[in-house]
C-alpha cells in the first residue's frame, strides 16, 4: 500500500536509525469496541474525530484515550477479575493494569455514555441517559470528578469481567505523540443505549465490523491501522457474544511497527505478523 509521506517522518526516522533521537516514551491507554446485535450479526460502534484533534483527526476510531493520573485509585469500586490477574493477561504490572482496565470503562462512558458498572458484582446499571448522568460525563472530562468518587457517589463498582482483551499496539517509535494501547471489546449492557455525539467527534455510527473495513478499503472512511485491523479481526463472529468468548482465546502481545528508509529516500513501515498493513510512503512509494 501506498502513502504520502507525513513532514519529518524520513528525517526523524533517519535519526532513530542513528542513535541520535530518543523516542518519546508511550502514554499508556484504552479504547473499547462496543458491539451489540444487530438485524444482521454483530456491529460495532465508532466516532470519527474532529479533524481538529491533534492526534488521528478525521479518522474513524472505538471510544477511549489516556490513562488518567486517578485512573489506579486503591479506593475505587471494582467487581471481576483483579488487578493481579489483568495484570498477567495484559502483560504489565497489576497497578498499571488496573488503572488501565478503569481508563477503558471511563473512557467508554465519556464517549459514548455506556457505562459498565453496577450496583454489585452481578448486576449492571440500566439506564445512564438522564441530565445528573450527563453532568457526571461532563465532570469527568472536565477532571472535576474522578471516576473512584463518581463511583462511589453513585454507589456502584466497575464490572470488569465486562471487558474482554483483545489487542496491544504501540506508536512507532519515531512518532512525536506516541500511546501504547490496550483494545478491549464490551457488549453494550441491557437497557443502556449510546449517548449523543461526545465532544472530541463530529459523527457516530454502527457498523458491521466487515462493512467498515470495505468502506475503508474504498476510501470512504479513514482509520488508523490497529482500528481497521481489529474489526478486520471480529467480522468473523455472528454477534457480541461470540466476539467476548474469543477474546478470551487471544494473546495480548504489544504491536509496534518498524520503518526503514528507502534508496530512493522513502519510507516503508512494516508492523510484525501484519503483513497486509506494509505501508511504502514518499519518493517511489509505488515501486
Amino acid at each position: 500500500m501506498s502513502a504520502e509521506l507525513p513532514s519529518g517522518w524520513a528525517e526523524r526516522i533517519a535519526a532513530l536509525g542513528r542513535g541520535e533521537l530518543e523516542p518519546v516514551p508511550p502514554r499508556p491507554a484504552a479504547t473499547v469496541v462496543l458491539l451489540r446485535d444487530g438485524a444482521s450479526g454483530a456491529e460495532g460502534y465508532l466516532l470519527r474525530r474532529r479533524t481538529s484533534m491533534a492526534f488521528a483527526g478525521g479518522m474513524y476510531a472505538f471510544p477511549g484515550g489516556g490513562v488518567d493520573l486517578h485512573d489506579g485509585a486503591s479506593d475505587l469500586g471494582w467487581a471481576g477479575p483483579t488487578a493481579e490477574e489483568w495484570g498477567a493477561r495484559l502483560g504489565c504490572a497489576p497497578q498499571t493494569a488496573r488503572a488501565i482496565v478503569c481508563a477503558a470503562v471511563r473512557e467508554t462512558f465519556e464517549e459514548s455514555g455506556v457505562l459498565l458498572a453496577g450496583a454489585d458484582s452481578t448486576s449492571v446499571v440500566a439506564d445512564v441517559s438522564g441530565d445528573r448522568w450527563r453532568e457526571d460525563r461532563a465532570a469527568l472530562e472536565a477532571h472535576r470528578l474522578t471516576f473512584a468518587e463518581f463511583l462511589t457517589r453513585r454507589r456502584l463498582v466497575l464490572r470488569s469481567d465486562l471487558l474482554g482483551a483483545w489487542a496491544r499496539w504501540v506508536t512507532p517509535e519515531f512518532e512525536e505523540r506516541r500511546y501504547d494501547t490496550w483494545f478491549f471489546v464490551a457488549a453494550v449492557p441491557e437497557g443502556q443505549r449510546t449517548a449523543e455525539v461526545p465532544g472530541e467527534a463530529d459523527r457516530v455510527e454502527w457498523l458491521a465490523p466487515g462493512e467498515a473495513v470495505r468502506r475503508v478499503e474504498s476510501g470512504a472512511y479513514r482509520m488508523l491501522p490497529p482500528t481497521v485491523t481489529t474489526l478486520r479481526e471480529l467480522s468473523p463472529y455472528a454477534d457480541a457474544g461470540a466476539a467476548l468468548a474469543a477474546a478470551g482465546r487471544r494473546r495480548v502481545e504489544a504491536v509496534m511497527a518498524e520503518a526503514a528508509l528507502r534508496e530512493d529516500g522513502g519510507v516503508t513501515l512494516r508492523w510484525p505478523g501484519y503483513p497486509e498493513l506494509t505501508v511504502h510512503a514518499g519518493t517511489g512509494a509505488g515501486k
